[in-house]
């Protein structure tokens, strides 16, 4: 294949793949303008009333045309943007509560606006609930975007599909996956390094439960991994650390991995230590 013949084949592909494709750009811009213009402080002498309604009508046309370029209908773009906008507020006050949750449980958080401002596990959660609700309205691709930008910025990666409840906590959060049929209940806490994947992979499984049911009040400590669609964590229960769980417990069960560390002084040396790699 020469160079001409492997453009024609990149425009083809693309212009095939792509014709309904939102400048990939613009979305990240506007997810992370939305965010700022809830979360991030502003100062009085800056900002009015008049002036945060006006950033507002700004996001909502940044939103119909990102919208627009998506949907065959062009009519629905104002829709679909209406009743995305329409929901903020719910949004915003479970996101809230996520905050909250942070404060109380994190030793380490020392106010509500440090955790909406530095902490990434709050990030990844902000921009998985405005993107669930775009999911929810039948808009896939551009939440899929949003998510992505999150997961580049916080290494958190969360599916839009996903189903998660209130005051979710996140502490760390680098390397958490949590996939597009997972359903978590209120109150969940997971740690860095989680995993609620999928048992099997198979295309044919597209549109079937994948993922694990997390309930009520769970805690799931850093490096678990928990697959299946089958699966489900009883609410109350807490899942230690690396443990690899395919099978369902009860509520109020603990789950954990036992291994043995063993330290011996370095001098003497009285047994042999053969290493095998």
């Amino acid at each position: 294949m020469n160079q001409r013949e492997l453009v024609e084949q990149i425009f083809l592909h693309q212009t095939k793949a792509f014709t309904a494709f939102p400048d990939k750009a613009s979305a990240q811009q506007f997810i992370q303008r939305l965010f700022d213009f809830l979360f991030l402080p502003r100062s009085v002498v800056d900002k009015q009333p008049k002036d945060l309604e006006a950033e507002l009508e700004s996001l909502k046309a940044q939103f119909c045309r990102l919208v627009d370029s998506v949907l065959v209908d062009k009519e629905a773009a104002q829709v679909v943007s209406e009743t995305f906008f329409n929901a903020i507020p719910r949004i915003y006050s479970n996101l809230m509560k996520d905050a909250q949750s942070i404060v109380e449980f994190d030793p380490a958080a020392e106010s509500l606006e440090e955790v909406v401002v530095a902490y990434p596990g709050f990030y990844a959660t902000a921009v998985y609930r405005l993107s669930h609700q775009l999911h929810r309205q039948g808009v896939k691709i551009i939440p899929r975007i949003f998510t992505e930008c999150a997961h580049s910025q916080t290494g958190i990666d969360i599916h839009p599909g996903a189903v998660i409840g209130e005051s979710f906590f996140i502490d760390h959060g680098t390397g958490i996956v949590v996939g597009e049929t997972t359903a978590i209940g209120n109150n969940v806490k997971l740690y860095q390094g989680v995993t609620l994947g999928a048992l099997n992979v198979s295309k044919a499984k597209a549109n079937a439960k994948r993922h694990p049911t997390i309930e009520d009040n769970v805690i799931i400590y850093s490096g678990a991994t928990i697959l299946g669609g089958e699966t489900v964590v009883g609410h109350d229960s807490v899942i230690g650390g690396n443990v690899w769980l395919t099978h369902s417990v009860s509520p109020h069960s603990i789950v954990y991995h036992k291994s043995e560390v063993a330290i011996k002084d370095k001098f003497p040396v009285t047994d042999v230590l053969n290493f095998v790699i």
